[in-house]
């Protein structure tokens, strides 16, 4: 049984989303289980988890910056002060296991646990995991991953192949496209697209379809356009100079399980959480990893979908010129977009949060 568990991580939607589907199926499964997140100070983490029910500490910590800056000459002071703060939280709460997702407070305590003896599990959710997860992996009891052939960076022994918990919210409902697309405002029977970019990594998608507007216009095809509250302005501008009437462009899209269900073709960022709702959705995809992440991660999730011949793949640096073209030549293409969907369809794995809590207790079970 499960009573005390820590679970370590953050930082974006897509480290917490899966630590907090974690920390639901435990609860389901050991209601009297006290869950202890521990998170980055000024991270979204710290807003999120208090909403999702449960309680969080913040380590002051904080990455590596790319640019020169003041900061990082800190960095070390504050590795070691969540350090010891770490180790405080952990002795006091005396977890079963750790649990890291991966972000910047999953480092300091796992490193604490595994040092303490604390069982620590694993969940890596890219496809080249980060150097951190690749040090503690050595130490860590389990891992618990979205890809196969992971045994190239951890140790066979210790894997599972659980996937990556996602939204269920946010999965299609219904095969209903017609009707989805009526509640978007669309034309019921007009081939859709639906690009997602996220609300940081969507500007060379929003580029892309500014650029090809005439070819957009031009064809049969509408779109459902997500830009991001950072670029509403510059949309907004754009689109009053020279109108695309056969796009809805939107800051936020609330209901994604309807859009998911409106679309023929999904255009998004290769980020693991995204990746994982497309291998469910199992709709045709074109992939445009964001080249603004630690070790080109999306690239090589992306890459791990493309030997599988289950999407399209256009790099940043050329979407702006070829992402839409190819698009429009994808979404006419029948026979390919039936293959991507059968074998995207293939990789996706609907119950993640349950793998992974089934190896949370066989490891509880083994000690």
């Amino acid at each position: 049984m499960l009573e005390r568990i820590v679970i370590s991580g953050g930082g974006t939607g897509g480290h917490i989303f899966p630590a907090i589907a974690i920390a639901d199926e435990i609860k389901r499964r050991n209601p009297q289980c006290e869950i202890l997140f521990i998170g980055a100070k000024g991270k979204m983490e710290m807003e999120r988890v208090p909403k999702a029910g449960y309680d969080i500490v913040g380590l002051d910590i904080r990455g590596f910056q790319r640019k020169f800056t003041l900061k990082n000459f800190l960095l070390p002071f504050k590795i070691i002060g969540s350090y010891i703060k770490a180790r405080k939280i952990l002795k006091k709460f005396k977890p079963q296991v750790a649990i890291g997702v991966g972000g910047y407070a999953s480092g300091p305590t796992l490193l604490v646990a595994q040092r303490l003896g604390i069982p620590t599990v694993l969940q890596e959710q890219n496809s080249y995991p980060g150097k951190t997860n690749i040090y503690l992996g050595k130490k860590a009891d389990a891992i618990c991953v979205a890809y196969e052939n992971m045994d190239r960076f951890f140790e066979a022994s210790k894997l599972e192949l659980t996937g990556n918990p996602v939204r269920k919210s946010a999965l299609p409902s219904t095969d209903d496209r017609k009707k989805a697309r009526e509640e978007f405002g669309l034309d019921p029977n007009k081939p859709t697209i639906l690009v997602v970019g996220g609300s940081l990594g969507a500007r060379t998608l929003n580029e892309a379809i500014l650029h090809s507007r005439q070819p957009l216009a031009d064809s049969n095809v509408q779109l459902i356009w997500q830009h991001g509250k950072f670029y509403r302005e510059r949309i907004q501008k754009a689109l009053e100079e020279k109108p695309l009437p056969t796009a809805l462009p939107l800051t936020f899209i609330d209901n994604m399980s309807a859009a998911y269900t409106a679309a023929d073709l999904i255009i998004s960022r290769a980020g693991a959480l995204s990746i994982s709702e497309l291998c469910l959705v199992g709709k045709p995809a074109i992939l445009v990893p964001s080249p603004n992440v630690a070790e080109d991660h999306q690239t090589k999730n992306a890459q791990a979908l493309v030997d599988r011949k289950a999407v399209g793949l256009i790099r940043d640096s050329a979407a702006v010129e070829d992402l839409i073209p190819e698009a429009l030549k994808l979404i006419a293409d029948e026979q390919m977009c039936a293959q991507f969907s059968k074998n995207i369809k293939e990789m996706g794995i609907s119950d993640a949060p349950e793998r992974i809590v089934n190896r949370i207790e066989k490891l509880i079970d083994e000690r």
